[in-house]
Protein backbone atom coordinates (compact mmCIF):
# COMPACT_ATOMS: atom_id res chain seq x y z
CA UNK A 1 0.00 0.00 0.00
CA UNK A 2 2.68 2.60 0.86
CA UNK A 3 4.40 1.86 -2.45
CA UNK A 4 1.14 2.35 -4.36
CA UNK A 5 0.47 5.64 -2.55
CA UNK A 6 4.00 6.84 -3.29
CA UNK A 7 3.61 5.87 -6.93
CA UNK A 8 0.28 7.71 -7.12
CA UNK A 9 1.81 10.85 -5.62
CA UNK A 10 4.71 10.66 -8.07
CA UNK A 11 2.30 10.43 -11.03
CA UNK A 12 0.29 13.37 -9.70
CA UNK A 13 3.44 15.48 -9.27
CA UNK A 14 4.51 14.67 -12.85
CA UNK A 15 1.14 15.36 -14.44
CA UNK A 16 0.08 18.36 -12.33
CA UNK A 17 2.44 20.96 -13.94
CA UNK A 18 1.24 20.06 -17.44
CA UNK A 19 -2.42 20.21 -16.36
CA UNK A 20 -1.91 23.57 -14.63
CA UNK A 21 -0.12 25.06 -17.65
CA UNK A 22 -2.79 23.71 -20.01
CA UNK A 23 -5.51 25.25 -17.85
CA UNK A 24 -3.75 28.63 -17.60
CA UNK A 25 -2.66 28.99 -21.23
CA UNK A 26 -5.44 27.10 -23.06
CA UNK A 27 -8.66 26.79 -21.07
CA UNK A 28 -8.73 30.28 -19.51
CA UNK A 29 -7.87 32.17 -22.76
CA UNK A 30 -10.50 30.13 -24.66
CA UNK A 31 -13.15 30.99 -22.07
CA UNK A 32 -12.11 34.65 -22.27
CA UNK A 33 -12.61 34.60 -26.06
CA UNK A 34 -16.15 33.26 -25.58
CA UNK A 35 -16.83 35.85 -22.88
CA UNK A 36 -15.48 38.83 -24.84
CA UNK A 37 -17.53 37.84 -27.90
CA UNK A 38 -20.59 39.00 -25.93
CA UNK A 39 -19.26 42.56 -25.59
CA UNK A 40 -18.78 45.57 -27.80
CA UNK A 41 -15.25 46.75 -27.05
CA UNK A 42 -12.53 48.52 -28.99
CA UNK A 43 -9.75 46.69 -27.17
CA UNK A 44 -7.90 49.73 -25.85
CA UNK A 45 -10.32 51.41 -23.44
CA UNK A 46 -12.06 50.34 -20.25
CA UNK A 47 -15.51 50.92 -21.75
CA UNK A 48 -17.18 47.61 -22.49
CA UNK A 49 -20.81 47.27 -23.50
CA UNK A 50 -22.59 43.96 -23.08
CA UNK A 51 -24.45 43.20 -26.33
CA UNK A 52 -25.23 39.50 -25.89
CA UNK A 53 -25.45 37.67 -29.22
CA UNK A 54 -25.56 40.82 -31.36
CA UNK A 55 -22.02 40.25 -32.63
CA UNK A 56 -23.05 36.82 -33.91
CA UNK A 57 -26.21 38.22 -35.51
CA UNK A 58 -24.09 40.83 -37.25
CA UNK A 59 -21.82 38.10 -38.63
CA UNK A 60 -24.68 36.45 -40.48
CA UNK A 61 -25.21 39.59 -42.57
CA UNK A 62 -21.53 40.52 -42.95
CA UNK A 63 -20.60 39.97 -46.61
CA UNK A 64 -16.85 40.07 -45.89
CA UNK A 65 -17.20 37.42 -43.20
CA UNK A 66 -19.26 35.19 -45.51
CA UNK A 67 -16.58 35.66 -48.19
CA UNK A 68 -13.88 34.64 -45.73
CA UNK A 69 -15.93 31.59 -44.77
CA UNK A 70 -16.27 30.54 -48.42
CA UNK A 71 -12.55 31.06 -49.04
CA UNK A 72 -11.62 29.03 -45.95
CA UNK A 73 -13.85 26.11 -46.92
CA UNK A 74 -12.56 26.22 -50.52
CA UNK A 75 -8.93 26.14 -49.38
CA UNK A 76 -9.58 23.31 -46.92
CA UNK A 77 -11.27 21.16 -49.57
CA UNK A 78 -8.79 21.80 -52.40
CA UNK A 79 -5.59 21.78 -50.35
CA UNK A 80 -6.57 18.72 -48.29
CA UNK A 81 -7.62 16.56 -51.24
CA UNK A 82 -4.66 17.46 -53.47
CA UNK A 83 -2.05 17.33 -50.68
CA UNK A 84 -3.20 13.98 -49.32
CA UNK A 85 -3.43 12.48 -52.82
CA UNK A 86 0.06 13.54 -53.88
CA UNK A 87 1.60 12.74 -50.47
CA UNK A 88 0.22 9.18 -50.58
CA UNK A 89 1.26 8.61 -54.19
CA UNK A 90 4.79 9.96 -53.70
CA UNK A 91 5.16 8.02 -50.43
CA UNK A 92 4.04 4.84 -52.16
CA UNK A 93 6.47 5.33 -55.04
CA UNK A 94 9.47 6.13 -52.83
CA UNK A 95 8.67 3.28 -50.44
CA UNK A 96 7.78 0.46 -52.83
CA UNK A 97 9.79 1.27 -55.95
CA UNK A 98 13.55 1.00 -56.24
CA UNK A 99 14.59 4.50 -57.23
CA UNK A 100 18.15 5.77 -57.12
CA UNK A 101 18.65 8.68 -54.76
CA UNK A 102 15.54 8.11 -52.65
CA UNK A 103 17.12 9.96 -49.73
CA UNK A 104 17.73 13.00 -51.91
CA UNK A 105 14.11 13.01 -53.05
CA UNK A 106 12.93 12.86 -49.44
CA UNK A 107 15.02 15.90 -48.55
CA UNK A 108 13.87 17.83 -51.64
CA UNK A 109 10.21 17.15 -50.88
CA UNK A 110 10.63 18.01 -47.19
CA UNK A 111 12.52 21.30 -47.65
CA UNK A 112 9.37 23.45 -48.21
CA UNK A 113 8.05 22.39 -44.81
CA UNK A 114 11.04 23.81 -42.93
CA UNK A 115 10.94 27.15 -44.75
CA UNK A 116 9.48 30.21 -43.10
CA UNK A 117 6.09 31.37 -44.34
CA UNK A 118 7.72 34.66 -45.31
CA UNK A 119 10.25 32.80 -47.47
CA UNK A 120 7.48 30.76 -49.11
CA UNK A 121 5.53 33.96 -49.80
CA UNK A 122 8.61 35.55 -51.36
CA UNK A 123 9.20 32.48 -53.56
CA UNK A 124 5.66 32.43 -54.89
CA UNK A 125 5.49 36.19 -55.28
CA UNK A 126 8.48 35.82 -57.59
CA UNK A 127 6.86 32.90 -59.43
CA UNK A 128 3.58 34.78 -59.84
CA UNK A 129 5.19 38.08 -60.89
CA UNK A 130 3.20 39.25 -63.95
CA UNK A 131 6.25 40.61 -65.78
CA UNK A 132 9.19 38.34 -64.97
CA UNK A 133 7.58 35.49 -63.04
CA UNK A 134 8.24 31.83 -63.90
CA UNK A 135 4.63 31.03 -64.78
CA UNK A 136 4.06 33.89 -67.21
CA UNK A 137 7.51 33.38 -68.74
CA UNK A 138 6.67 29.69 -69.28
CA UNK A 139 3.35 30.57 -70.91
CA UNK A 140 5.02 33.13 -73.19
CA UNK A 141 7.56 30.51 -74.21
CA UNK A 142 4.76 28.45 -75.73
CA UNK A 143 2.94 31.48 -77.10
CA UNK A 144 0.04 31.20 -74.66
CA UNK A 145 -1.40 34.44 -73.39
CA UNK A 146 -0.21 37.70 -74.90
CA UNK A 147 -1.27 39.69 -71.86
CA UNK A 148 0.40 38.80 -68.53
CA UNK A 149 -1.81 36.93 -66.07
CA UNK A 150 -2.20 38.61 -62.69
CA UNK A 151 -1.96 35.52 -60.52
CA UNK A 152 -2.25 37.56 -57.31
CA UNK A 153 -4.29 40.39 -58.77
CA UNK A 154 -7.18 38.62 -60.49
CA UNK A 155 -10.04 38.00 -58.07
CA UNK A 156 -11.13 34.89 -59.96
CA UNK A 157 -7.83 32.98 -59.67
CA UNK A 158 -5.96 34.47 -56.72
CA UNK A 159 -7.45 32.04 -54.18
CA UNK A 160 -6.19 29.13 -56.30
CA UNK A 161 -2.74 30.73 -56.38
CA UNK A 162 -2.76 30.69 -52.57
CA UNK A 163 -3.91 27.05 -52.63
CA UNK A 164 -0.95 26.03 -54.81
CA UNK A 165 1.48 27.59 -52.33
CA UNK A 166 -0.19 25.78 -49.42
CA UNK A 167 -0.03 22.45 -51.26
CA UNK A 168 3.64 22.93 -52.17
CA UNK A 169 4.47 23.67 -48.55
CA UNK A 170 2.64 20.66 -47.05
CA UNK A 171 3.21 17.70 -49.40
CA UNK A 172 6.69 16.78 -48.14
CA UNK A 173 5.76 16.67 -44.47
CA UNK A 174 2.84 14.29 -44.93
CA UNK A 175 4.73 12.25 -47.51
CA UNK A 176 7.44 11.51 -44.93
CA UNK A 177 4.81 10.55 -42.33
CA UNK A 178 3.11 8.15 -44.74
CA UNK A 179 6.46 6.70 -45.80
CA UNK A 180 7.15 5.80 -42.16
CA UNK A 181 3.83 3.95 -41.94
CA UNK A 182 4.27 2.21 -45.30
CA UNK A 183 7.77 1.06 -44.39
CA UNK A 184 6.30 -0.81 -41.41
CA UNK A 185 4.16 -3.03 -43.66
CA UNK A 186 5.92 -6.42 -44.03
CA UNK A 187 7.21 -7.18 -47.51
CA UNK A 188 5.73 -10.68 -47.17
CA UNK A 189 2.23 -9.20 -47.38
CA UNK A 190 3.01 -7.72 -50.80
CA UNK A 191 4.74 -10.91 -51.93
CA UNK A 192 1.66 -12.96 -51.04
CA UNK A 193 -0.57 -10.50 -52.88
CA UNK A 194 1.74 -10.64 -55.90
CA UNK A 195 1.47 -14.43 -55.98
CA UNK A 196 -2.31 -14.03 -56.02
CA UNK A 197 -2.02 -11.85 -59.12
CA UNK A 198 -2.41 -8.41 -57.51
CA UNK A 199 -0.47 -5.69 -59.32
CA UNK A 200 1.12 -2.59 -57.81
CA UNK A 201 -1.99 -0.47 -58.30
CA UNK A 202 -4.26 -3.00 -56.62
CA UNK A 203 -1.78 -3.58 -53.79
CA UNK A 204 -1.66 0.15 -53.10
CA UNK A 205 -5.42 0.53 -52.71
CA UNK A 206 -6.28 -2.83 -51.14
CA UNK A 207 -3.25 -3.35 -48.90
CA UNK A 208 -1.23 -0.17 -48.30
CA UNK A 209 -4.09 2.30 -47.80
CA UNK A 210 -6.14 0.04 -45.45
CA UNK A 211 -3.08 -0.83 -43.36
CA UNK A 212 -2.09 2.80 -42.80
CA UNK A 213 -5.66 4.09 -42.54
CA UNK A 214 -5.32 4.99 -38.85
CA UNK A 215 -2.37 7.25 -39.67
CA UNK A 216 -4.29 8.81 -42.56
CA UNK A 217 -7.24 9.61 -40.27
CA UNK A 218 -4.99 11.23 -37.69
CA UNK A 219 -3.05 13.32 -40.18
CA UNK A 220 -6.25 14.33 -41.99
CA UNK A 221 -7.72 15.89 -38.86
CA UNK A 222 -4.42 17.56 -38.00
CA UNK A 223 -4.03 18.87 -41.53
CA UNK A 224 -7.48 20.48 -41.60
CA UNK A 225 -6.76 22.41 -38.40
CA UNK A 226 -3.28 23.41 -39.55
CA UNK A 227 -4.64 24.56 -42.93
CA UNK A 228 -6.88 27.08 -41.18
CA UNK A 229 -3.89 28.49 -39.30
CA UNK A 230 -1.37 28.37 -42.15
CA UNK A 231 -3.75 29.93 -44.68
CA UNK A 232 -3.94 33.00 -42.43
CA UNK A 233 -0.15 33.39 -42.34
CA UNK A 234 0.26 32.88 -46.07
CA UNK A 235 -2.59 35.24 -46.96
CA UNK A 236 -1.18 37.97 -44.71
CA UNK A 237 2.28 37.55 -46.25
CA UNK A 238 1.21 37.30 -49.91
CA UNK A 239 -1.96 39.33 -50.45
CA UNK A 240 -3.07 40.83 -47.16
CA UNK A 241 -6.57 39.53 -47.93
CA UNK A 242 -6.82 41.32 -51.27
CA UNK A 243 -7.61 42.10 -53.92
CA UNK A 244 -10.86 43.48 -52.49
CA UNK A 245 -11.18 40.71 -49.89
CA UNK A 246 -11.01 37.90 -52.45
CA UNK A 247 -8.42 35.99 -50.38
CA UNK A 248 -9.74 36.91 -46.95
CA UNK A 249 -9.92 33.84 -44.70
CA UNK A 250 -11.36 33.25 -41.24
CA UNK A 251 -8.35 34.24 -39.17
CA UNK A 252 -7.21 37.13 -41.37
CA UNK A 253 -10.66 38.71 -41.10
CA UNK A 254 -10.71 38.09 -37.36
CA UNK A 255 -7.28 39.73 -37.04
CA UNK A 256 -8.29 42.77 -39.08
CA UNK A 257 -11.45 43.30 -37.05
CA UNK A 258 -9.89 42.78 -33.62
CA UNK A 259 -6.55 44.55 -34.07
CA UNK A 260 -6.91 46.86 -37.07
CA UNK A 261 -10.52 48.07 -36.94
CA UNK A 262 -10.61 48.20 -33.11
CA UNK A 263 -13.64 45.89 -32.99
CA UNK A 264 -12.23 43.46 -30.46
CA UNK A 265 -15.55 42.01 -29.33
CA UNK A 266 -16.62 41.43 -32.92
CA UNK A 267 -13.27 39.82 -33.69
CA UNK A 268 -13.68 37.47 -30.72
CA UNK A 269 -17.11 36.48 -32.06
CA UNK A 270 -15.37 35.44 -35.29
CA UNK A 271 -12.88 33.52 -33.14
CA UNK A 272 -15.72 31.61 -31.48
CA UNK A 273 -17.13 30.68 -34.89
CA UNK A 274 -13.68 29.49 -36.01
CA UNK A 275 -13.34 27.44 -32.82
CA UNK A 276 -16.73 25.76 -33.23
CA UNK A 277 -16.22 25.25 -36.98
CA UNK A 278 -12.82 23.61 -36.47
CA UNK A 279 -14.03 21.16 -33.86
CA UNK A 280 -17.24 20.38 -35.73
CA UNK A 281 -15.32 19.72 -38.94
CA UNK A 282 -12.81 17.52 -37.11
CA UNK A 283 -15.65 15.52 -35.53
CA UNK A 284 -17.33 15.07 -38.92
CA UNK A 285 -14.08 13.93 -40.56
CA UNK A 286 -13.44 11.45 -37.73
CA UNK A 287 -16.97 10.07 -38.02
CA UNK A 288 -16.89 9.79 -41.81
CA UNK A 289 -13.45 8.12 -41.94
CA UNK A 290 -14.06 5.72 -39.05
CA UNK A 291 -13.55 2.07 -39.95
CA UNK A 292 -12.21 -1.11 -38.42
CA UNK A 293 -8.39 -1.11 -38.59
CA UNK A 294 -6.88 -3.76 -40.82
CA UNK A 295 -4.08 -5.70 -39.16
CA UNK A 296 -1.34 -7.87 -40.59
Amino acid sequence: MPKQKGRGRFIVLCVAPAVILFFIFMIIPTLQVFWMSLYKWGGYSDEKTFVGLQNFQKLMSDARFLQSFQNTVLLIVIVTIVTMLFALVFAGILTREKIRGQGIFRVIFYIPNILSVVVIAAIFNAIYDPNSGLLNSFLKLFGAGKDPILWLGDQKIVIFSIAIALIWQAIGYYMVMYMASMSAVPESVYESAGLEGAGRFRQFFQITIPLIWTNIRTTLTFFIISSINLSFLLVKAMTGGGPDGSTEVFLSYMYSQAYTNSSYGYGMAIGVVVFIFSFALSAIVNAVTKREPLEY
